[in-house]
């Protein structure tokens, strides 16, 4: 009896943890786009600033995993390099660029369909067999995506704007994707863990590097509310959620972490509505509803 009373409470903490992380990442939109309505402040300076807020956390967790770097032949540390970079790096940079033309709803809906375009780079680079019953679910994300984005069209003026942040999104989830559908060789080589931290060091550097020659230092001077709105993106919209995710997965498992993420759209939708005043369409909900079927579908057919 209290055996099973401790795998309740183990499932429902695994539960808790896993929307606190869903809501975690969902918030970093709203952060960025506070950030911007705030003050004329570059998308390289936000991520800049959200890096070294979360520096600390990373460095107290990193010594353990640089002793891994010990252990990498040339082309392991190579592989790993351009996975920091197109994960942490290259996705995130042009996500912030993006989130300066679309509306933070639009952006996660196109984020959260990166699954397609992980199958579609191990078909095309990796030689992996395209599952016919995937057709349906790759069908549902494409068609959501286009919902969503028809959505902000007829919303707001400025439609080559609009475009311009659809692609430069949809090129943050490119980057994801690639980061995904390369990154299991390295994980099963380090561990999750530390290859996540490396990734995350690497993406560090590339940052500060990036601000460095696109920008001078005094640009780090902004409104203390900018430093506000990074320090909590640092927080709570990637340390605490790493962990949180980490942890949920030991309680409940992979796949019951993933299904609970799927409310993350929604949430960006709702927050966007509620902090952001940006409008909620049918045709928004409905591009949103397509794209987390199209994607529970697909994790379905490959599981």
């Amino acid at each position: 009896m209290l055996q099973v009373r401790l795998c309740q409470d183990k499932a429902s903490i695994g539960v808790v943890l896993a929307i606190l992380a869903a809501t975690g990442f969902s918030l970093k939109a709203i952060f960025v786009k506070q950030a911007y309505l705030i003050a004329n402040v570059e998308p390289v300076t936000l991520l800049s600033l959200r890096m070294l807020f979360s520096l600390p956390f990373f460095m107290l967790i990193s010594f353990p995993a640089l002793k891994q770097i010990q252990k990498l032949t040339f082309r392991e540390s190579v592989l790993l390099i351009c996975l920091g970079l197109a994960g942490y790096y290259g996705a995130s940079i042009l996500d912030f660029m993006g989130l300066e033309y679309i509306s933070a709803g639009l952006e996660r809906i196109i984020l959260f369909s990166y699954p397609v375009l992980t199958i579609a780079i191990g078909i095309c680079c990796l030689g992996a067999r395209f599952d016919k019953r995937l057709v349906v679910p790759v069908s549902m994300c494409t068609l959501g995506v286009i919902c969503a984005c028809l959505s902000d069209l007829q919303i707001h003026e400025g439609a080559k704007h609009i475009w311009l942040g659809i692609l430069l999104v949809a090129g943050s989830a490119l980057c994801y994707a690639f980061y995904q559908a390369l990154s299991e060789p390295m994980i099963i080589r380090l561990g999750a863990k530390t290859f996540s931290v490396l990734a995350m060091l690497v993406s560090i550097i590339a940052v500060e590097l990036h601000f460095i020659i696109q920008l001078p230092l005094s640009e780090l001077k902004q409104p203390r509310d900018v430093y506000f709105l990074c320090a909590m993106m640092a927080v709570f919209s990637t340390v605490l959620p790493v962990f949180f995710q980490s942890a949920a997965t030991k309680y409940i498992g992979a796949a019951r972490s993933v299904l609970i993420s799927t409310i993350g759209p929604a949430l960006t939708l709702i927050f966007g509505w509620l902090i952001l005043g940006e409008a909620i369409t049918g045709l928004q909900i409905i591009g949103m509803l397509l794209v987390l079927v199209g994607v529970l579908t697909m994790k379905g057919t490959r599981e």
